[in-house]
């Protein structure tokens, strides 16, 4: 048997990125992931979300790339 993580649904954030408000569906393991990545910054969620924003492809969609940054930031991910 193989032991999985707490589970929830996608829960849907609001988000305002250089002045642009948009919504952000992820699970609760990513949004507590991506705030520890952003304290251990010294930075807020929500600047470290802009960061990923900024520097993720253009065909990438943001929630992607927020859980990608994750896993590779674990050391998770290639």
């Amino acid at each position: 048997m193989i032991d999985l993580p707490p589970m929830t649904p996608p829960i849907k954030r609001s988000v305002t990125i250089e002045g642009h408000p948009t919504s952000v569906s992820l699970e609760d393991a990513f949004w507590k992931a991506l705030a520890a990545s952003a304290a251990a910054r010294g930075l807020t969620r929500v600047a470290l979300i802009g960061r990923i924003d900024r520097a993720r492809p253009p065909h990438i969609g943001l929630a992607t790339a927020l859980r990608l940054f994750v896993l590779a930031d674990r050391g998770d991910g290639a």
